[in-house]
C-alpha cells in the first residue's frame, strides 16, 4: 500500500549518521542523496532499489507526530533487532523499549523501540 515515507529532520547530517547505522543493521542503505541546493535530502531502501524512507532537512520547526504514530522497519532476524537498538543508543537515539518478545502482539513478535535524535518513534521487528 505505501510507496514511501518521509521525515522532516532538524539536522540532516546528524540524522544521516543515525539512520546509516540503524538501518544498516537491518540490511538497508542510502539509495540516493541530494546534499546541495535548497532542499537537501537522502533516501533509504534496499541497495539497487528505490527509496522506501526519506529524510528531508527542515527549514523551520518540525512537528513530531504524537503518541500512536511510529514507523516499524522489518528486520531479517532477532540479532538485527538487537543491533538496531544498540546502534540507535550509540548514535544519538533514546531507548523506548529494549529488544525482546512482545507476546501481546504475537507469540513470535520480537521487537525493539527507540526514539531517533529528533524524537520520532521507531521500531525494528521480526516475526520468528
Amino acid at each position: 500500500m505505501l510507496h514511501h515515507l518521509s521525515f522532516a529532520v532538524s539536522n540532516l547530517t546528524r540524522s544521516m549518521t543515525f539512520y546509516d547505522q540503524v538501518l544498516g543493521a537491518l540490511g538497508y542503505s542510502q539509495v540516493w542523496q541530494k546534499l546541495d541546493g535548497d532542499n537537501p535530502a537522502v533516501g533509504y531502501g534496499v541497495a539497487g532499489g528505490d527509496d522506501l524512507f526519506a529524510l528531508k532537512q527542515s527549514h523551520g520547526n518540525i512537528s513530531i507526530p504524537g503518541e500512536g504514530f511510529h514507523l516499524a522497519f522489518a528486520a531479517p532476524n532477532r540479532a538485527a533487532v538487537d543491533r538496531f537498538h544498540q546502534l540507535a543508543l550509540q548514535n544519538g537515539g533514546r531507548d523506548n523499549g529494549a529488544p525482546g518478545l512482545r507476546p501481546n502482539y504475537g507469540e513470535r513478535y520480537y521487537a525493539a523501540f527507540v526514539l531517533d535524535p529528533d524524537g520520532y518513534r521507531l521500531e525494528a521487528v521480526v516475526i520468528g
